[in-house]
């Protein structure tokens, strides 16, 4: 028996998410303290002591005033584009809730008679129509929270980031605590929503199921269903929207025009910083949302035909939440270092703390999964494996999630160290692909590719150690729970992400606004060691997402009824070819996707550039509005095919070919799609600190290669171009798409074990 109760279990579990949004309404009332309207201070010398400092040269009340003014037309822009994706979304959301309706419905004939269970044949589970109610209920509920998550971080972003830029006027310290709290307010909100709603829906769809667990957490599984079917529009949709914004900001502005980044002349620079929160913020919100569901799914669906199911142990069937909820408490703890403990007072400690985030939280998060596997775990328990059971140890656990976690840690150091500037040019990093710009644009994409696959080497070695050990350990709940220990962070690894765009977006306002070159060089400190934190939540997110995708894989076959995959079957030797080709295929589309939407750019911003009188000499506006809408219209229009490619291959591959060759699909897609993942977003992040690294020219070897509107800085240009559709949206989107066909393939698994294979059947 468990030393925690199951009567404790119910109070841990909401009060830590509880006390998570607590905490995050905290540091959003901590960054509202500093106030970016200045009609309630009429006292403009109050206002300048207690709001900014004196600089040389500006009128604090009218630099109040732009920036406002500024970041009013960013959230405008965002909210308009989100309500857009979110009307298309919505309608596939309804489309498609009834599909898994009459889809498991069918399995016994839409029959409301009950049936013995699969796993526990003395006891009779609930009828197949329910379960098919029931999963749809749960898919909308994922799909609602994933949506409300992505649009509560992108409305904290575009609140915070004008207010980033003034405190940057106190100094570096005070920007990045508002950048990081506001970061934190999004992690906390995620972390916190995603497992109340969970453990909510869990507790009411008992009050039907009652001793019918089976039949309980397979309709659940429609909740990790939903995250990440919301993600995929999110990740493809704002990445679109943010890359064809960025790249036509690039190319005109700072190639043909040889103007600053942001530079309030250029017509694209409000819609390139609406595409940061839509892409970076509500687009990566959505996706580590539906890691959580879908590795909280995975681990319930196998916990519940193991012993923790068979006796109705509710402590143990909790595990996973338990693990999420001591989670929150020490990411909690964690960030207090970084905005009360240790004072960030220079430009050079900005990224340290940063890091010590990571390393803070994974220690003591060790500690709390130790704690909680003592706790309520008994000693010894079984997990089911491929249609036996499998005795396991609590200490066996613990071990499978903390191997999780640290493989995170691995990974994500690893994504820092391929992606920083910080390194020395010998040992092969950025510093490298920044010096390989001296003899033009090729060298630099010819050594930006080969950083980018090398990249690749360690991380797979990280996640193929975690699997092998957890899944000796414990099978593949082993593998769940790893997937859920590198998870366990999440609300800091979001604080970390967020801060990223936000501070992104502060240097943006920073220029637009005409502030002095001071304030700009500590907002770009601030975005530099954003792009870096963004690059290893990237990692986190690839990681964790191979993890999560084999768990989910694992359930699959065990619910459809799958002993063997065999590979020497023909059957799926094809699912496998085909598998490992469809990553491709959809960053195929995600490239043109934001190619197209480029070009409409690019030829917008030059047409503006040519035909509005006075707009290089700075003394008229650009059409911004009409370069929003260029990216709107074209996101919205191009996200549906590739959307449409991932959901739609399990539902055809199931159907027609069976569970067998779905399995090869699984398996291919996972192991091709990690890899062009990893490599994708490493080569795009280093492309892009390459080029900061020469505009910055803190170095003597960095000032050897600028300054900008060098040749060398325009073939710098070139790479953080042709990167920015690798890194934030065909590379961040492929994690998604070996989730989601893993975790949809799992929701149908009795359709496509009862009614799947057709043309095999056929023929």
């Amino acid at each position: 028996m468990a030393i925690l109760s199951d009567a404790g279990t119910e109070v841990l579990v909401p009060i830590a998410a509880v006390i998570g949004i607590a905490f995050a309404v905290a540091q959003w009332l901590l960054v509202s303290r500093v106030k970016l309207a200045p009609s309630g201070a009429r006292d403009k010398d109050a206002l300048a002591d207690s709001l900014i400092e004196e600089e040389e040269g500006l009128n604090d009340h009218n630099v109040v005033v732009r920036c406002a003014e500024i970041q009013s037309a960013i959230a405008e822009g965002a909210t308009s584009f989100l309500f857009t994706e979110y009307q298309y979304v919505g309608a596939f959301m309804s489309i498609f809730a009834v599909v898994i309706f009459v889809f498991l419905g069918s399995v016994e004939g839409f029959s409301t008679k009950t049936h013995p269970c699969t796993y526990s044949k003395d006891r009779e589970c609930k009828p197949a129509l329910f379960n098919a109610l029931f999963s749809t209920v749960s898919f909308l509920l994922g799909a609602i929270t994933s949506v409300v998550s992505g649009f509560l971080g992108m409305k904290i972003a575009t609140y915070a980031n004008a207010r980033t830029t003034l405190e940057a006027r106190k100094g570096v310290g005070k920007a990045f605590i508002t950048a990081f709290r506001s970061g934190a307010v999004m992690g906390f909100l995620l972390a916190s929503n995603g497992l109340l709603v969970l453990y909510i829906a869990i507790n009411l769809f008992k009050l039907y199921y009652g001793e019918d667990w089976e039949g309980l957490f397979e309709s659940i599984t429609g909740y990790g269903l939903g995250g990440s079917s919301m993600a995929l529009f999110g990740r493809v949709g704002g990445g679109i929207y943010t890359k064809a914004a960025d790249v036509g900001a690039d190319l005109v502005g700072k190639v043909e025009r040889n103007i600053p980044e942001d530079d309030p002349r250029n017509p694209a620079v409000i819609a390139d910083n609406v595409g940061d929160n839509v892409g970076d913020i509500a687009g990566m919100g959505s996706d580590l949302f539906g890691s959580y569901a879908e590795s909280s799914c995975a681990a319930l669906v196998v916990a519940s035909i193991s012993s923790f199911g068979v006796d109705h142990d509710f402590t143990g069937m909790c595990y996973p939440l338990l693990v999420s909820s001591v989670g929150i408490i020490v990411c909690l703890i964690t960030t207090l270092f970084a905005t009360d403990i240790f004072e960030v007072k220079g430009v050079k400690e900005i990224e340290p703390a940063l890091k010590k985030q990571l390393i803070i939280s994974t220690a003591l998060m060790t500690v709390g999964i130790a704690l909680i596997s003592w706790l309520a775990l008994p000693a010894k328990f079984t997990i089911f494996n491929f249609g036996e059971q499998k005795e396991v140890s609590n200490w066996g656990l613990f071990l499978c999630v903390a191997i999780g976690l640290w493989a995170g840690l691995i990974i994500g150091y690893v994504t820092e160290y391929y992606t920083s500037n910080a390194y020395r040019q010998e040992i092969f990093p950025v510093q490298d692909v920044a010096d390989a710009c001296r003899t033009g644009a090729a060298t630099n994409v010819i050594f930006g590719l080969a950083l980018g696959y090398k990249s690749v080497i360690i991380p797979i070695f990280a996640i193929a150690v975690g699997i092998y050990v957890s899944f000796t350990i414990a099978a593949m709940y082993g593998i769940a729970m790893a997937a859920l220990g590198m998870l366990s962070t999440i609300a800091t690894g979001l604080s970390i992400d967020a801060y990223g765009p936000i501070s992104d977006n502060a240097g943006g306002i920073a220029e637009m606004a005409g502030m002095s070159h001071r304030i700009r060089e500590r907002t770009d400190a601030l975005d530099s060691a954003g792009n870096t934190t963004a690059a290893i939540g990237k990692g986190f997110a690839i990681g964790s997402a191979a993890l999560v995708s084999l768990a989910l894989f694992g359930a699959f076959v065990s619910r459809a009824g799958v002993k063997v995959v065999d590979v020497l079957s023909p059957k799926v030797i094809i699912g496998l070819v085909v598998g490992a080709m469809l990553p491709y295929w959809f960053s195929a589309m995600t490239m043109k996707s934001v190619g197209k939407a480029a070009l409409e750019m690019v030829e917008e911003v030059r047409r503006q550039f040519n035909t509005i009188p006075g707009l290089m000499e700075g003394t008229t506006k650009p059409d911004y509005a009409n370069c929003v809408k260029i990216s709107t219209d074209a996101s919205i229009k191009q996200m549906i095919p590739p959307g449409a490619l991932v959901m739609l291959t399990p539902l055809v591959v199931g159907t027609f070919f069976g569970v067998q060759t779905l399995s090869g699909v699984l398996a291919g897609a996972l192991v091709s799609g990690v890899q062009v993942a990893i490599s994708a977003s490493n080569t795009g992040g280093a492309w892009d600190n390459a080029k900061k690294y020469i505009e910055a020219g803190a170095s003597e070897h960095a000032r050897s290669l600028g300054p900008k509107g060098s040749d060398c800085h325009k073939a710098a240009v070139i790479g953080d171009t042709i990167g920015d559709p690798l890194k934030d949206t065909s590379g961040p989107s492929l994690n998604i798409l070996i989730k989601l066909m893993a975790v949809e393939s799992l929701v149908f698994a009795p359709f496509f074990a009862t009614h799947g294979g057709i043309l095999f059947k056929l023929f």
